[in-house]
């Protein structure tokens, strides 16, 4: 164990030049004292780890010092041959590259190791695609991806979401990254400056299955390198779901219609429905929720059954009584 740790340390500061005891603590998850021992361990070994002391300082490496002690063991590799979707990457355009690099990996590992590949992807499989939805690859994609890759602007034509708001639509981009979710991918970008606009617009996110037209220019932008794509996607679609619950509903729930509600509709909206709701004398819940519109409140909310009471708005609770008086007679 311990050793495995003196290894991570002397290759974190490989990686990042220098270090405070502090940061090299949260990283290793250990205390500071712990990594007072650990570098002297080090020291004592003969690897020139060098301490700058007082409040400022941290630990380094010396003399351009660099570790070969890179070899990977099983778990590690087997982590490594799980880390992509097969099924993006060959969206993306990337399955022969993938191929290469796991041969490559697998030619520089140890002989032991040589069937990690194989063990991994027999135990897991990486299923993108939403059930029930045929898996879609837009066929402008790639070029997408390589416009991220290589930080270009492009310019692109985009069929709106509503051909009531002008059909297409021609925009200059500069493509930031790219997501996978549900089975539909999505680009991350933003209009670049120019003279009538000096200032970048937001991040806006696209479907790229929407694109109809795309050019990479040999024109690369300055990536802004505080972008953060995860927590921006994170953001983006928490921000879509609450755009989209615009209808509220009162409910009356028993506990086993509370504890299923999250199942049935967006979990953020019952989450903080329930947080708010008031419990009676018998153990029921009322809540309010939101929804996006009586639709999709009846169709969502119906799968509860009898474990919840629409007490308004009436419209909603009148289509509840009535399907309840269709499937009543249904089995008298």
């Amino acid at each position: 164990m311990r050793a495995a740790r003196l290894i991570k340390m002397v290759l974190l500061l490989q990686a990042r030049r220098e270090m405070t005891a502090a940061e090299l603590a949260a990283e290793l998850e250990v205390s500071e004292r712990t990594v007072s021992r650990d570098v002297l361990a080090l020291s004592e070994a003969g690897v020139p780890v060098y301490a700058d002391r007082g409040r400022a300082g941290g630990y380094r490496l010396i003399g351009g010092y660099r570790t070969r002690l890179t070899g990977m063991g099983r778990s590690e590799a087997e982590a490594l041959f799980l880390s992509g979707v097969p099924s993006a990457l060959r969206d993306l355009g990337l399955d022969d590259a993938a191929s290469a690099a796991k041969l490559k990996v697998s030619a520089a590992l140890d002989p032991a190791l040589r069937n990690v590949h194989d063990s991994a992807a027999q135990r897991f499989h990486l299923d993108a695609p939403g059930w029930w939805q045929a898996p879609e690859t837009p066929p402008l994609l790639p070029a997408l991806a390589d416009a991220v890759w290589s930080d270009r602007q492009v310019a692109v034509r985009y069929r709106r979401r509503d051909e009531r708001d002008g059909g297409e639509v021609e925009r200059e981009l500069e493509p930031y990254g790219l997501v996978l979710k549900a089975g539909q991918w999505y680009l991350a970008a933003r209009v670049p400056a120019d003279a009538g606009h000096p200032h970048r617009s937001p991040w806006r996110v696209y479907r790229v299955g929407r694109f109809t037209e795309v050019c990479v220019h040999d024109e690369r932008f300055d990536r802004d390198t505080g972008f953060d794509l995860a927590a921006f996607w994170t953001e983006q679609a928490a921000a879509f779901a609450r755009s989209l619950q615009r209808w509220e509903v009162t409910l009356r729930l028993t506990e086993s219609g509370a504890r299923r509600l999250r199942y049935v509709i967006d979990r953020a909206a019952a989450d903080e429905a329930l947080a708010d709701g008031s419990v009676d004398d018998q153990g029921r819940t009322t809540v309010t929720l939101r929804v996006e519109n009586e639709e999709v409140g009846y169709s969502q909310l119906l799968a509860l059954g009898p474990e919840c009471e629409v007490l308004g708005p009436p419209s909603l609770r009148e289509r509840f009584a009535d399907a309840a008086r269709r499937t009543a007679a249904l089995y008298e």
